[in-house]
């Protein structure tokens, strides 16, 4: 339903943002629990490392088999009613999770989590790509995916007290109530389209579709795109915008973008789900010391997010694979480091907020991406197809590191990781550079 939008400027695209910021740092949160449950949950249900990593991976599967049809659900309901209901829905699998009384309940219920949260991440992607212009969608992006480090972040001193205070299940009690609350704020305060909204004005919606005057001369301010030697090894080009489900499917570049993904979502995964218990069984850390130090690779990636979209949006002209190759050498090297690392845990915490942050430089690149490739109408989908290719690797790569530890060493799991950054650049390597839509290549 479209209102009479008031003359004059607002910026409720910000508070928007402030509430997407809000609602994923609680979603992450949601996920990343189970990395300090999980050394109780193996010891109560007596289960080894492997069964472990297909708990934590479950809920990736869940998360990225539900990817396509949550972007199709989003289409078809809008944003408001798709991500109000994966809020609700994603809190209440969260809370039975606490009262579990067989591993198989807790698997169900982890990938019932996973599913549920499908709608949350890719109605906030098309929110961000609905209520910005394209100058802002790198940064707005940017504190979108710090967001999701910002749950692993606070997560472990306050899954450290829960368990010092209370047991295991309460984690999973304690989560769930915010996500429920922050549903009905969503639903109350987002409409699908800036234009349905009461608190946006004419200046903001002119600006948000890039057709006033301040926006047309802060566009010409901004760093133009010249085209330069660094394109021919960016594949920069003039692409066609892609306008249908059937043209997303027939790209090689969203696939390409999906396969480097994969391995980027999937050493989060890992650090998100096993680090905690890296640190407090081959480390031998106490709980509450290992909680500091598990902090840090995610206080890396929440400056890393920032600052890589915004970079990507002033400096890069608005190119995103720069900051994909550069995050990709940067985990090769910062994860063969980890094989020999430090004994000190000043030195052990720096070394993980560094690779955090090298690691993030490019991960909002890649659902800006789909943004420069895909009209609006389109994006839910090509971007459902790339970050389904994340959570696949979300999904694969922690029951790897499960299978590894079983038979070998950490050191291994490091170096694996080694190799799936490097894998992650040559698929990136593969896919065009957009080029931005007005630009030349002269």
């Amino acid at each position: 339903m479209k209102i009479e939008v008031k003359p004059g400027m607002s910026r409720y695209r910000w508070v928007v943002m402030t509430l997407i910021f809000v609602v994923y740092t609680v979603a992450h949160a949601d996920r990343a629990n189970i990395g300090f449950a999980l050394p109780y949950i193996q010891e109560e249900f007596h289960i080894n490392n492997t069964m472990a990593g297909l708990l934590v991976s479950l809920f990736f599967g869940g998360y990225a088999v539900a990817q396509i049809p949550a972007g199709y659900l989003t289409g078809k309901i809008g944003v408001r009613r798709a991500y109000t209901m994966g809020m609700l829905f994603t809190s209440l699998c969260t809370g039975l999770m606490g009262v579990v009384d067989s591993i198989i309940h807790l698997k169900i219920l982890r990938t019932l989590v996973g599913v549920s949260e499908a709608p949350v991440v890719i109605g906030s992607t098309v929110t961000i790509n609905n209520w910005f212009p394209a100058k802002e969608k790198g940064t707005a992006t940017g504190l979108f995916l710090a967001a999701s480090k910002c749950g692993p972040l606070v997560v472990p001193p306050i899954c450290a007290w829960i368990i010092l205070n209370y047991d295991w299940r309460h984690i999973f009690l304690f989560f769930a109530l915010p996500g429920a609350v922050l549903a009905i704020l969503w639903y109350i305060m987002v409409p699908n389209h800036p234009e349905q909204s009461s608190h946006v004005r004419q200046g903001e919606l002119d600006y948000i579709n890039e057709t006033s005057t301040a926006a047309s001369e802060k566009k010409q301010a901004r760093r133009p795109f010249r085209y330069c030697w660094a394109d021919k090894l960016l594949r920069t080009k003039k692409v066609e915008e892609l306008h249908s489900s059937k043209e997303v499917f027939r790209c090689w570049d969203i696939y390409g973008a999906a396969f480097g993904y994969f391995f980027n979502v999937g050493t989060v995964g890992v650090l998100m789900s096993w680090l905690p218990k890296y640190l407090l069984q081959e480390r031998h850390m106490a709980i509450m010391s290992s909680a500091i130090v598990a902090m840090a690779p995610f206080a890396g990636t929440v400056a890393g997010n920032v600052i890589g979209g915004w970079i990507s949006d002033r400096f890069f002209a608005e190119r995103r694979k720069p900051f994909m190759i550069i995050s990709a050498v940067c985990t090769i090297i910062t994860m063969s480091l980890l094989v020999h690392a430090p004994e000190d845990l000043t030195l052990l915490s720096a070394l993980f907020f560094i690779m955090g942050l090298l690691l993030a430089l490019g991960y909002s690149c890649y659902s800006v991406y789909a943004m420069g490739r895909a009209d609006k109408a389109t994006y839910p989908i090509a971007y459902s197809v790339i970050n389904m290719g994340g959570q696949l690797g979300g999904m694969v790569m922690p029951l790897v590191v499960g299978i590894i530890l079983d038979f070998g060493s950490w050191n291994a799991v490091f170096a694996s990781l080694a190799g799936g950054a490097l894998l992650c650049l040559l698929f990136v390597l593969t896919i065009v550079e957009p080029l931005p839509r007005g630009a030349s290549m002269e």
